[in-house]
């Protein structure tokens, strides 16, 4: 018997017979941002500050952040921020340098998520930054506009350094984006979003263990309200969780404008009134407020009750390695008030985004298949019941080949699949059509439970025949245990 299904499994019997609500020992408290209570006490989002440039300095430190009352929990930060980092606004086809310094007291590693780098450059576990060093990659940005994102990739540490709060964003800026009428003053209606969540000790340490949070963090803030212009405004949200995903929507159930996904825009606007993200993945959303009154609110949402069994996070345990207080539950993630009009407001929605041309079975030169191994009687996940090796290359790639991925998962749990270096295009899903959200370019895509999703991508301009790129699960206890690959492109 698989024991990790059974245990989730049996948890979820227990609760729906006995309705039993185990507290956890966790801060004490009670909004509906956190964990379903009712009061209304907020806290203003932090918005990063935005560094702009070709040459870029990161310093990672060890901090403190005011939480909760009483004593204060230690946290990571980048640039002084005490949890979290800065945005680095990048322009492509510029040459960038970024100086990347270490002062803790532990090896680190910074990946630059979603981008289209030489392997040397791209910080997974082989770039270690020893404590006290400095790492100065530099490269050429030859991604598309959109929202990326920087975090440690440490092998055996990624968890811990991610869930103290090591990580920032990083917005790309090109020629097709800019000339179009969209929101894009920072911090005003244009908002870096990233959502996690956390469980406190009773010392108010972040508890660094099982799957899931507790308390639900906005861009490191509890209870998080913002004040949003009345018109289109422009959301850029990342999934940086552990493992839980999150169903987003908004609390009217009224519909918003999806433009953008991993790589950039989407072809069009896509409407709707949900969208799924797990771990690792990014979606920019436009809401138009124009019509709403002055003073008026509305809650972004996370309608994560009921799911389909293999959601990260529906399980209804409150405690243990998959409870939280946050499963299987309605919840949410940003309070808005809607403010005054901005000069030169944002009104309409282009009908139009960019002119994507995606890879097709038709350009394929290699097909290959990955399975979604392990998870049972304790045992680490996999792929291809290979766990992961330093020295270990799992796939060797040819240079601008155009390769067909089918991941395949029957096997316990749903899963984040993440891909360095290229953008692919999801092309199948076993269960159905793929969703609209996803016809964009995507590094991340997940992988239900009893489900096969097929991926096309090209494998161009960077050959080394030393230096690996990585494909892991972006649940960070997941890669802890092992759950990547490496490949070669040579």
């Amino acid at each position: 018997m698989m024991l990790r299904k059974l245990s989730r499994e049996l948890i979820i019997l227990c609760i729906l017979l006995t309705s039993c609500n185990k507290s956890s020992t966790t801060s004490s408290s009670t909004d509906t941002n956190n964990n379903g209570g009712s009061t209304s006490t907020y806290n203003d989002l932090f918005v990063p500050p935005a560094i702009t440039g070709t040459n870029f300095n990161l310093t990672l430190d060890k901090s403190t952040k005011q939480f909760n009352s009483g004593a204060v929990t230690a946290t990571y930060g980048y640039n002084g921020n005490s949890f979290w980092g800065p945005t680095l606004i990048m322009n492509q086809g510029d040459d960038v340098k970024i100086n990347v310094t270490n002062n803790l007291s532990d090896q680190t590693t910074v990946h630059w998520h979603g981008f289209h780098i030489p392997a040397i450059m791209d910080g997974g576990p082989h770039q270690i930054i020893e404590a006290g060093a400095t790492w100065s990659p530099n490269f050429k940005i030859k991604n598309n506009a959109g929202t990326y994102w920087y975090h440690p990739h440490l092998h055996l540490k990624t968890y811990e350094q991610l869930a103290k709060g090591a990580g920032g964003f990083i917005i790309i800026k090109d020629p097709i984006e800019s000339a179009l009428s969209l929101p894009r003053t920072y911090g005003t209606d244009d908002i870096p979003l990233v959502l996690t969540s956390r469980r406190f000790n009773n010392d108010n340490s972040f508890n660094i263990s099982g799957a899931y949070g507790d308390y639900l963090l906005a861009n490191g803030t509890l209870n998080a309200q913002v004040s949003l212009p009345k018109q289109y405004v422009r959301l850029r949200i990342l999934n940086a969780e552990i493992e839980r995903g999150y169903d987003l929507g908004l609390s009217d159930n009224r519909s918003f404008n999806i433009i953008g996904n991993d790589g950039g825009l989407l072809n069009a606007p896509i409407t709707a009134t949900r969208v799924k993200m797990m771990p690792g993945e990014r979606v920019e959303i436009l809401v138009n407020l124009g019509n709403d009154a002055l003073g008026s609110t509305l809650d972004l949402k996370a309608y994560n009750s009921g799911q389909k069994f293999g959601f990260p996070g529906g399980e209804p345990a409150t405690s243990g390695e998959f409870g939280s207080l946050l499963n299987n539950k309605d919840f949410t993630v940003l309070h808005i008030k809607i403010g005054a009009s901005t000069n030169n407001a944002i009104t309409t929605l282009p009908s139009k985004l960019a002119n994507n041309t995606y890879w097709t079975n038709a350009d394929v030169t290699n097909s290959r298949t990955i399975n979604i191994t392990g998870g049972q009687a304790g045992s680490a996940f996999t792929f291809d019941n290979n766990t992961y090796g330093f020295t270990n290359i799992n796939q060797t790639i040819n240079l601008n080949a155009v390769e067909k991925w089918t991941i395949v998962n029957n096997n316990v749990f749903g899963h984040s699949f993440h891909v360095h270096d290229v953008q692919f295009k999801i092309i199948a899903r076993s269960s159905g059509a793929v969703g609209e959200h996803e016809s964009g370019w995507k590094d991340t895509v997940y992988v239900p439970l009893g489900e096969t999703v097929t991926v096309i991508a090209k494998f161009d301009d960077f050959a080394d025949p030393i230096n690996p790129f990585m494909y892991h699960c972006h649940f960070s206890n997941h890669e802890d245990g092992g759950m990547m690959g490496q490949f070669l492109v040579k």
